[in-house]
């Protein structure tokens, strides 16, 4: 588990699952020979020695800000049908491993997900006498009102039955709050619109005593990005809003913003900064 402190504020991150996969399978317009020159930052932490695998992290970053316990998006879930195998049916210790970073069941204040895709919301819920109940009673679930809007009437291409078993049950519950892209979370924790991967997708930004840091959501699946934001993303519903949203991004978060990535494979946190015509992420 990584951790970080943003003045007052604490960042965990819990892992629910590691994946290897070839670079061509989320960015299949991508060329794993023009990453050659990238290979110095990207190889050991981002993409394996053959230059062309990459580990790809599912995981929570649990805040703690004041007095309130916030956990920004929610993995895969146990118990859940899914399509893809190493998702299907888990069985997983993850709840356990969120409570030994101050996130039991009943201490979480706010839920919150950067977007629905079925692999942000699978915590959302577990099953309890046969019915997908709220995993965190006492929290708040923070839904984005433009992000709902769109998935009402949508599946998930990756996985359609997350609707049923993680995220309508919270939308039918009392504990749903629909919010805005710019809603503010407390004092020191607020979103970001980063739209593109999906219409209401958000960054979460931490401020707190002059230090600044921002989670990504799915904005950037993996620190290639940086190097080429063009390259066509899989799961971005608006390929080209979200590739200009990946530049002005860069640009307004790089050099001294630490950028905390939601798929990013340890080390999850550093920089963006310059690197000739291109980027990278600075670890």
């Amino acid at each position: 588990m990584e951790s970080w402190k943003i003045g007052d504020v604490e960042i965990h991150r819990v892992v629910d699952l590691l994946m290897d996969m070839p670079t061509v399978f989320l960015f299949p317009e991508g060329s794993p020979d023009e990453l050659t020159q990238h290979h110095g930052w990207l190889i050991p932490h981002f993409l394996q020695a053959d230059g062309q695998t990459m580990t790809v992290s599912v995981h929570t970053f649990v805040i703690r800000s004041g007095d309130a316990t916030i956990v920004v998006d929610t993995c895969i879930g146990n118990n859940k049908e899914r399509d893809a195998p190493n998702w299907n049916k888990r069985n997983s210790d993850f709840l356990e491993r969120l409570s030994e970073r101050g996130a039991a069941r009943a201490a979480v204040d706010m839920v919150l997900c950067t977007h629905l895709h079925v692999d942000h919301v699978g915590w959302n819920t577990i099953l309890e006498n046969d019915r997908w109940v709220p995993t965190f009673p006492k929290a708040k679930y923070l839904i984005g009102r433009e992000e709902w809007a769109f998935w009402e009437h949508e599946d998930d291409p990756f996985g359609k039955q997350a609707k049923a078993d993680s995220i309508l049950p919270i939308v039918e519950s009392d504990l749903v709050q629909f919010v805005e892209t710019d809603h503010r979370l407390t004092d020191e924790v607020c979103l970001v619109p980063t739209p593109g991967h999906t219409p209401g997708h958000v960054s979460v930004l931490i401020r707190s005593r002059g230090e600044q840091a921002i989670i990504t959501g799915d904005l950037f699946h993996h620190p290639l990005q940086f190097a080429h934001p063009g390259w066509k993303d899989i799961a971005d519903v608006d390929g080209e809003t979200a590739e200009r949203t990946r530049h002005a991004f860069m640009h307004q978060y790089g050099d001294e913003t630490l950028v905390l990535g939601t798929h990013f494979a340890s080390p999850t946190a550093g920089h963006i900064v310059r690197d000739g015509e291109f980027w990278r992420f600075d670890v």
